[in-house]
């Protein structure tokens, strides 16, 4: 194996040339793995328990037990009572040596020891492994929250011809790992031929216990956040706790090294130097120009260096987009492409290089929401994690122009179909009740479970957008409010959202707190068991509004009046009435006699069970 090539020894070039042809060995033996674990990122989530409690106790015996493991991949659980058990496992890259691979864990147990101390769920990832653990059952699900990329700080030259080849050998690498039975590693790597002197090296992995399907899944999800991790770069990748992807223009796995023919009967030195020198001159330049390319490649190549280049995607440089990447995915901003339009500006279909589809939120120039709310919703959104909550994957700044992007949601915003009398016939009482839970469950998430605590501000059916299963995904966070752990309401001069959906103490004093959020998700409850806008509604009896007619109806004992007539065919009585109930706790005028969402979800449930609801 050579280091470095001078110019100012014939003899020592001529040697190591040697060496290297009778070991078969090139410059890039220099890139073969290091055997020291290397830290790459962590993330501690879930909330905080109390030192010294039985649930920390339990976390440490499972760190001992994890790192006393000489296998691969393991999973354990630790704790006799729900409350205090603590769920855990690591994974070993696929090509890591046994000692390699519990050297890693035991790093990263210590690691996690010292960064998540109270913190009740955490994933590290090391170059070498995953450690995770979490208050509740994660074996054989899928895990894509959170999300990190690592980039390679060089670019690529032909970015498109090169982007086609990794999509193309980046995807066949995850299928082949994919493919592994269930209990065996889910590994896979793969390498192509860029030019005849270059070559691309790409990795896949996923955690033993998921499925081929749901492994595949996870990959597919890395996969498509390398644009936005690494698009243009020569290396990168993207990390889910349950499944990675990686790809670089050198061998960064290890392989099995083919044996050495060695033997006492080999050609003498002698022979190989008249064998060599006629063909030294040129051979010697080709060499130096590889190993010169090689090693200047590789000094900018700083993905695996700790705290270089490291991208948790929830930053916001990660997740910008070219103005030219947006105009060109949405057809030039064509009217046929056209999904709508908000109070913000208007919202485009369209569709990466990758055959991802996109929704692209342009915002008006003229538009109330400034650089100020355009950056709050970029950087709140990425830091949410639910399936219920809209997925964002990018945005653009340039000049005046503010994109963000989003996934693409197929059966656009609630309000078009609901109130809508051809296509509300679409919703019947069943899809409208998951609708209702999903929804609850999301909001629940921003108040309660995410690392931060969110008040949405402008929940409204227009903001709540439909999957294609008909799942509900809240969007359009530009008013939201980041609240501290402990902080329990705000303030503000500017009152911003929709009126018919603000709670009276904000839209009359400026006041919002998760009990605002409350007030306006009763609203929406009540316009999808009705069918009517609240913003819109007319009766003749003296109702002002829909929750007033809600008030009269229920008052009077006949709140089924209040039900969307379709729903006559699908309907279930107590569900109705109950669901009614919990919309009128959520609307009431002081704040503190109204729900929490946690109780709410809680209450939603119950209906399923016909439990009895609190008296209003």
């Amino acid at each position: 194996m050579f280091t470095h090539v001078s110019m100012a020894s014939l003899k020592l070039v001529l040697l190591l040339f040697i060496l290297s042809f009778l070991n078969l060995n090139t410059c890039k033996a220099q890139d073969q793995p290091s055997n020291d674990p290397v830290y790459l990122y962590h993330n501690c989530s879930g909330g905080n328990t109390t030192a010294n409690s039985a649930y920390q106790l339990n976390v440490g015996t499972l760190f001992s037990s994890l790192s006393s493991k000489s296998i691969e991949f393991s999973n354990d659980t630790v704790g006799t009572s729900s409350s205090d058990r603590v769920y855990g496992l690591f994974m070993c890259r696929g090509d890591v040596p046994t000692a390699l691979c519990q050297q890693c864990v035991l790093n990263a147990t210590r690691r996690l020891r010292s960064e998540c101390s109270l913190a009740k769920q955490a994933v590290i990832w090391y170059d070498e492994c995953t450690v995770r653990y979490s208050n509740r059952s994660f074996f054989s699900t899928v895990a894509v929250r959170p999300r990190v990329g690592l980039l390679n700080s060089a670019n690529i030259s032909n970015q498109e011809a090169f982007m086609k080849l990794l999509f193309s050998t980046i995807n066949t690498t995850a299928d082949e790992a994919a493919n592994f039975s269930v209990g065996l590693k889910k590994y896979a790597t793969k390498q192509a031929n860029i030019s005849g002197f270059q070559s691309l090296y790409c990795l896949a992995q996923c955690t033993p216990d998921l499925s081929p399907q749901d492994c595949r899944s996870c990959l597919s999800g890395v996969i498509g956040d390398l644009p936005w991790c690494c698009q243009g770069k020569q290396g990168g990748r993207v990390l889910y706790p349950s499944c990675n992807v990686r790809y670089e223009l050198y061998p960064f796995y290890r392989q099995v090294a083919p044996a050495n023919s060695q033997g006492g009967g080999g050609i003498s030195t002698g022979t190989i130097v008249a064998i060599v020198v006629p063909i030294t001159v040129a051979v010697l330049l080709f060499i130096v120009g590889i190993c010169f390319l090689s090693r200047r490649a590789r000094k900018k190549q700083g993905s695996l260096k700790e705290g270089k280049n490291v991208i948790d995607i929830t930053t916001v440089e990660s997740l910008q987009f070219s103005f030219g990447t947006i105009s060109a995915a949405t057809n030039n901003f064509s009217a046929e492409n056209k999904l709508g339009e908000g109070g913000f500006g208007e919202v485009f279909k369209g569709a990466l290089p990758t055959g991802q589809e996109i929704a692209v939120k342009r915002l008006s120039k003229s538009s109330g929401q400034g650089g100020e709310e355009f950056k709050n919703e970029v950087v709140v959104v990425a830091k949410l994690q639910h399936r219920n909550l809209v997925r964002l994957l990018g945005f653009c700044l340039q000049g005046e122009e503010k994109i963000l992007v989003y996934e693409y949601v197929p059966n656009k915003s609630l309000d078009y179909t609901l109130f809508d009398p051809e296509k509300q016939r679409e919703l019947d009482w069943r899809r409208r009740y998951k609708i209702i839970e999903g929804t609850a469950r999301g909001i629940q998430y921003l108040h309660e479970d995410s690392r931060l605590r969110i008040i949405h501000r402008d929940l409204k059916a227009s903001n709540i957008l439909l999957d294609s299963d008909l799942s509900p995904k809240i969007s359009d966070f530009g008013m939201a409010r980041i609240f501290g752990v402990d902080q329990t309401q705000g303030n503000t001069d500017r009152i911003v959202g929709t009126y018919g959906y603000m709670a009276p103490e904000y839209a009359m004093h400026g006041e919002f707190s998760v009990k605002s959020d409350v007030y306006s998700f009763g609203v929406l409850l009540m316009e999808i068991v009705s069918g009517k806008k609240n913003s819109s509604f007319y009766q003749t009896d003296g109702a002002e509004d829909l929750l007033s007619y809600a008030w009269l109806l229920w008052k009077d004992g006949t709140p089924l009046e209040l039900m969307d007539p379709i729903l006559r065919e699908s309907y279930n009585q107590n569900e109705i009435i109950r669901t009614i109930h919990i919309g009128l706790l959520c609307v009431q005028e002081d704040p503190e006699d109204r729900p929490t969402m946690a109780t709410i979800v809680e209450l939603i449930h119950t209906c399923q069970k016909g439990s009895n609801l609190i008296s209003l």
